[in-house]
């Protein structure tokens, strides 16, 4: 799977750096690399499966970012122990 193109939600935006302190900039270093990239569970909508990205930041945070193929849901930096 490869990330084209992000849509992000007003909701976590503010969330990812509220809770975890992460850049919107830092995710998309993450998701616009190479992450590995997993299935996680089948979606509630059909055809919007969850997946995780694992990847690092240029600054060198490990970063887990959950999303659909639609919209972000969550994430966290596991550089801050999170």
């Amino acid at each position: 799977m490869e990330i084209q193109d992000i849509i992000w939600l007003d909701v976590f935006v503010e969330k990812i750096w509220r809770k975890h302190r992460v850049l919107i900039e830092e995710v998309e270093e993450t998701l616009y690399g190479s992450p590995e990239i997993r299935f996680i569970e089948k979606g509630d909508v059909k055809g919007e499966n969850v997946y995780a990205a694992m990847g690092r930041s240029r600054a060198g945070r490990y970063i887990i970012t959950f999303f659909s193929e639609r919209q972000m849901i969550a994430h966290w930096s596991l550089a801050q122990g999170i």
